[in-house]
């Protein structure tokens, strides 16, 4: 099993900044590709970014290209998302997944592990 921890959540304003940290815990070795996927209120979960184990190969979503960065710190089996220049349209709960799968199909219908996701909400 794996257990996936986000924080770093909150309230910004819009054009702000966030970096959520996602840690995993457990089987860590059997994880190949880490990411990030949003769920606003009234809508579906959808996909943000996601990394590969070594981090050479990241996806993200056209909505948050060139705002939002992956990384992963191999050594703390923490994922990374630096988030800027926020949008209201970026507020949602944030959930951090794992799975053993490509990168590729991780972006595509998430992982196998979730977090228990963390609240972000960007004010005008």
């Amino acid at each position: 099993q794996v257990q996936l921890v986000e924080s770093g959540g909150g309230l910004v304003q819009a054009g702000g900044s966030l970096r959520l940290a996602c840690a995993a815990s457990g089987r860590t070795f059997s994880i190949y590709a880490m990411g990030w996927f949003r769920q606003a209120p009234g809508k579906e979960r959808e996909f943000v970014a996601v990394i590969s184990r070594g981090g050479s190969n990241v996806v993200y979503a056209d909505s948050v290209e060139g705002r939002f960065t992956i990384s992963r710190d191999p050594g703390k089996n923490t994922v990374y998302l630096q988030m800027n220049s926020l949008k209201r349209e970026d507020t949602a709960v944030y959930y951090c997944t794992a799975g053993f799968r490509t990168y590729a199909g991780v972006a595509s219908s998430g992982g196998d592990y979730w977090g228990q996701g963390t609240q972000v909400t960007v004010s005008s």
